[in-house]
């Protein structure tokens, strides 16, 4: 096992990166699990150094046993972005925007050698796990995104076309115009349609941020990142969907919700 260990300790998930025979590998605890990763630690690397980022990487400090040191967040994720970007997609050189979606989600304009946090949303995971047991009243994340993909969004959001029936509407008739606009309206929809529509709030929500700090930083590259993406066909898809009518390129990385945790192993 190599010398360092990144680990970016959020709101909800505590994510660690380490290099060993020269690849990197990457695990993943939940909040509640950290009994089981302070034991994963000590027994597997005792003299490794910590390199901490994220919300709760204090705490995380104040635990752990290991020698440790603090790394920027923002630093951290564009850092670890960065290498992802030529890892996975070999060669990428020029300036796009990133938005980390983790428990909220910031968004940045990275240059080759900058970076810059331009805005963020309390829209994010956070969101999703809270209204998600909400509606359901289910906690695991997995079954959330499983359930709205088997829903339709459109049973529970007002369209557009809802609004001006029995005429033709003025716009793209299947734009959302109320988020939930018909959720209780609508007695057939049902808890997977309810969250088919959360996603849709989710993503729409960052897609039209992202857009207007691409537009403003004049890039076009969006780089989407961050846990909430990990198995969330429905959130990618909704963040894919407006490339007709926004001017953007999104770009998934595959193992983009260890970007935090990567570039703080890679921080100096």
């Amino acid at each position: 096992m190599g010398q360092n260990i990144g680990i970016d300790a959020g709101g909800s998930l505590i994510k660690l990166a380490y290099e060993e025979r020269g690849q990197i590998h990457v695990k993943t605890y939940a909040m509640e699990e950290m009994d089981q990763l302070l034991d994963w630690l000590q027994f597997l690397s005792p003299d490794a150094i910590l390199c901490l980022t994220g919300g709760k990487s204090g705490y995380l400090q104040s635990t752990v046993q290991h020698r440790s040191r603090h790394i920027d967040e923002f630093e951290a994720t564009t850092e670890g972005t960065r290498f992802l970007l030529k890892q996975e997609k070999k060669r990428f050189e020029e300036d796009f925007i990133l938005v980390s979606i983790g428990t909220g989600t910031s968004i940045y304009h990275v240059t080759a050698n900058a970076h810059k946090r331009l805005l963020g949303s309390g829209i994010g995971g956070g969101t999703l796990m809270g209204l998600g047991h909400l509606i359901t009243g289910k906690n695991d994340f997995h079954e959330l995104v499983r359930l709205a993909q088997k829903g339709s969004y459109t049973s529970s959001d007002l369209l557009i076309k809802d609004i001006y029936a029995p005429n033709d509407p003025p716009l793209l008739g299947d734009l959302t115009a109320a988020n939930f606009g018909k959720a209780h309206l609508n007695k057939d929809a049902t808890k997977a349609d309810h969250m088919a529509g959360l996603i849709q709030l989710i993503g729409e929500t960052l897609i039209l941020l992202s857009t207007q700090a691409a537009t403003t930083e004049q890039v076009k590259k969006i780089v989407f990142t961050g846990s909430t993406l990990s198995g969330n066909e429905p959130l990618e898809k909704v963040l894919n969907g407006f490339q007709d009518m926004l001017s953007y390129e999104p770009i998934f990385l595959e193992k983009g919700a260890y970007a935090g945790a990567i570039g703080a192993l890679m921080v100096e």
